[in-house]
């Protein structure tokens, strides 16, 4: 039986004393749930986050790193860095580094087997366009992402990588796949890694859904065959509302 894994994304959002109040606030409100609780925060915040959640059951995530150990990257941060500050999960690949910041798919690659080499446990981003649903292609770009991001990864690494599935259309947007379109997706990724690594491998991996993720939608989402949880943005910026999705079965 698959976890569930509810991670927080807050963006460029929080000021390390909110990222402290945030996390005491958060802590007490989801310190019995079964299901495991990630907040991935700016770089400035990282080093008060871990500090905060300390003795929680929350773990903390970076949102983004370099593929390249060390170098003249200026204003980069390498999987070094943040493992030597016990940052145990990393953002990989998300549709927003894709359109503004140029990841591509080779980048996507590099970072999740770096990511491997330092022991982060990445959560690696995929999803469609607007355009591209409306084309019928919805299966076809996710399916081919899945597969471009885990290249040359082992059946270990693959069972240790959280997929998040979000389709580009519904992020901040408000709109929302139905819970049927998002399981079929997540099936069709999940058929995809069952080909390339056997279906063994395949009913390991976390595959998560994001994009307009709130209290409302949550349980209907999480309670299908093969969403394993949420990559939550938004809606992850208040306490109260993050709460209630990590607690969707309440």
């Amino acid at each position: 039986m698959r976890k569930k894994i509810i991670a927080g994304n807050w963006k460029m959002n929080m000021l390390p004393n909110e990222a402290i109040n945030f996390i005491e606030e958060l802590a007490p409100k989801v310190k019995d749930t079964q299901n495991e609780v990630i907040l991935c925060v700016p770089y400035t915040d990282l080093f008060y986050a871990l500090l905060t959640a300390q003795n929680t059951n929350i773990k903390i995530g970076a949102q983004n790193m370099h593929f390249e150990e060390e170098g003249a990257y200026t204003g980069e941060i390498s999987a070094k860095m943040l493992k030597a500050i016990n940052v145990e999960y990393v953002i990989i690949g998300h549709s927003e580094r894709r359109q503004y910041f140029g990841e591509t798919d080779e980048t996507v690659n590099k970072k999740v087997k770096t990511a491997f080499q330092y022991e982060l446990k990445p959560i690696v981003c995929v999803g469609e366009t607007l355009q591209q649903r409306e084309a019928g292609k919805t299966e076809e770009i996710i399916t081919q992402q899945t597969k471009l991001a885990l290249e040359g990864l082992n059946n270990e690494q693959v069972e240790n990588t959280i997929i998040a599935y979000e389709p580009i259309w519904a992020i901040g947007t408000g709109k929302t796949a139905t819970s049927e379109d998002a399981n079929n997706s997540i099936k069709a990724i999940r058929n995809k890694i069952a080909e390339i690594y056997g279906q063994t491998v395949a009913n390991s991996v976390i595959i998560q859904y994001g994009g307009s993720v709130k209290s409302t939608n949550a349980k209907e989402l999480f309670e299908m065959t093969d969403i394993d949880g949420g990559l939550v943005g938004g809606a992850s910026l208040k306490a109260e509302e993050f709460s209630k999705i990590v607690n969707f079965e309440k």
